[in-house]
């Protein structure tokens, strides 16, 4: 089973969202909901790129063999 990776699958979700409000079949409140649901996928994928960022950020870079001589 391949797991989905969670920015792709909002970015999918937003995709499909502003897809269906370009297409300008909707009526005002079907627009105004998927708008707000736009809204949320962005806050959810702020989340998780800020996540990632932050555990990126506790994870020590490696050096290469000798790059420390180089440093010093």
């Amino acid at each position: 089973m391949n797991a989905v990776d969670p920015i792709q699958d909002l970015t999918n979700r937003l995709e499909q969202t502003a897809t269906r409000l370009r297409s300008g079949e909707l009526g005002p409140e079907e627009a105004a909901r998927l708008v707000e649901d736009c809204a949320r996928l962005a806050g959810e994928a702020a989340a998780e790129l800020d996540r990632r960022v932050r555990a990126a950020a506790d994870v020590p870079v490696p050096r290469a063999p000798g790059q420390g001589d180089l440093l010093s």
